[in-house]
């Protein structure tokens, strides 16, 4: 390579990385200060950023404990719990009208975060309307059945994509009857079957005081945050237990590959194998892991360049999933599933170059200060480490640059050495049965298998057999 292109592409290496630290900047600046600490008697713990002169307000409430803790055939009971907790519209409208800010709960496999954005002055009233939702959780029959069928409804109503059907294909497919081989969300039959002594249930075994975290950011001071909250979230009551996340552990992966039958131009298809827990001290290498293996995996077939293509390493409490997905053309779908399956085998023998590694960090790095660089993001570290277990706070950041070739390589062999792979794909079920023949071990979702035929000739014995 000439001399004058090499100093070009160094100079523009030099630029980027420059550009990344800019950008990083105000995420550490903001990660990088401890909160202030407080525990109520009964075991709620606070983390407060005081910023004087701020008019704004973030309060999260996070709740240890989310849906994989779902009755078995009721998915979306804590969901369901989550939507209840501010049943009605108008408390919606206050925040959004009247404070200019929002009210939101999410509910995931392993928590219930209540986010709640408004005004600093309006400390006080926010406290307090948490303070309903937990305490005075509204189980009155009527209530609980309109807010059911508004969520069953919801999700009837809504637009379900090839992309959605594949991504709920491999999680069943991978974890069976574990939690997270269930849709946290729900459907509509299980939610159907979700009672209101099953909500109350869930309230009295999770939403309690010692299995949460409430963290404040904004323009008040940590006397003021402690005074209304010990005053008003003080009589919530703590637990004498709080409820472990011990499962029984999964069947052994279906190695066929399963067909689901939805009409499209193109086929969805996932594989995915069994990965690690968040608090797993590689989390951050199967991160970048994960983004060197979807360059390579786009690197072998052109086809992938112009198509959606992703892989995650998806984390939870208890080890998640490795998944990688794609969108491509039928009758490419055998090669694109052999394709990866080489990318796991090469990632184990040869690992990552210093370009790939690069290319890989960067991104990867780029995502994670911009989630954290948000507002809203600031206490989110520090509520991790609790519902995780983590050891200490994590600047992600700045894990994700510290990965190496050898971490990279190392989290490969956990992951891909003799593993389990499951793999689903979503398509038109005729076409895709052509393309699989003769190459792929396939299954059809709702066919029954025809029986081997048996032989008409009693099989002659063979080897050192000698039948009486």
């Amino acid at each position: 390579m000439p001399k004058a292109l090499i100093i070009h592409a160094l100079r523009g290496i030099l630029v980027s990385a420059f550009l990344v630290l800019l950008v990083a900047q105000p995420a550490l600046s903001q990660t990088a200060k401890e909160p202030d600490r407080e525990q109520l008697l009964n075991g709620l713990r606070l983390l407060i950023w005081p910023q004087p002169g701020s008019p704004e307000l973030i309060v999260k409430l996070r709740i240890n404990g989310g849906a994989a803790f779902d009755l078995a055939g009721k998915s979306g009971q804590m969901a369901l719990l989550g939507d209840l907790l501010f049943p009605d519209a108008a408390t919606i409208d206050y925040f959004t009208d009247e404070l200019g800010g929002k009210l939101d709960v999410s509910v995931n496999y392993d928590s219930i975060t209540i986010t709640m954005v408004g005004k600093a002055a309006e400390l006080e009233q926010v406290i307090s309307v948490l303070r309903n939702a937990i305490l005075s959780t509204q189980f009155a029959p009527e209530v609980v059945t309109r807010i059911r069928d508004a969520r069953i409804k919801s999700l009837r109503d809504a637009t379900v994509s090839p992309a959605m059907v594949a991504d709920r294909a491999i999680a069943a497919r991978l974890f069976g009857d574990f939690p997270y081989g269930r849709r946290p969300g729900g459907t509509p039959e299980d939610l159907a079957r979700v009672d209101r002594a099953d909500l109350m249930l869930a309230h009295e075994r999770f939403l309690n005081s010692n299995n949460a975290t409430l963290a404040i950011v904004g323009g008040v001071t940590t006397a003021r945050v402690f005074r209304t909250v010990r005053q008003l979230l003080g009589p919530w009551r703590k637990t004498e237990k709080i409820v472990p996340t011990t499962f029984t552990q999964p069947k052994a992966v279906d190695p066929r590959t399963l067909i689901v039958n939805v009409a499209g131009p193109t086929t969805e298809l996932r594989l995915a194998v069994r990965g690690l827990a968040r608090s797993d001290a590689d989390f951050a290498a199967a991160t970048v892991l994960a983004r060197v293996a979807q360059h390579r995996w786009q690197a072998m077939a052109a086809e992938l360049a112009n198509q959606p293509v992703f892989v995650h390493s998806e984390v939870n409490v208890l080890p998640g999933q490795f998944v990688m997905g794609a969108a491509v053309s039928t009758e490419k779908t055998a090669d694109a599933l052999a394709n990866a399956k080489k990318v796991m085998e090469s990632l184990v023998s040869t690992p990552a170059t210093v370009a790939e590694l690069d290319r890989a960090r960067t991104e990867v790095v780029n995502e994670a200060v911009a989630i954290a660089t948000k507002s809203e993001a600031v206490p989110d570290p520090w509520l991790d480490a609790d519902t995780y277990r983590l050891s200490a706070v994590q600047d992600q950041p700045a894990l994700l640059r510290a990965v190496t070739p050898a971490d990279v390589q190392r989290v490969a062999g956990r992951l891909f050495k003799a593993p389990a792979v499951a793999s689903v794909v979503v398509g038109e079920v005729d076409p895709l049965k052509t393309a699989l023949q003769g190459r792929v071990q396939y299954e059809v979702l709702g066919e029954v298998a025809a029986p081997t035929p048996s032989s008409k000739t009693p099989a002659k014995p063979t080897g050192n057999a000698n039948p009486r």
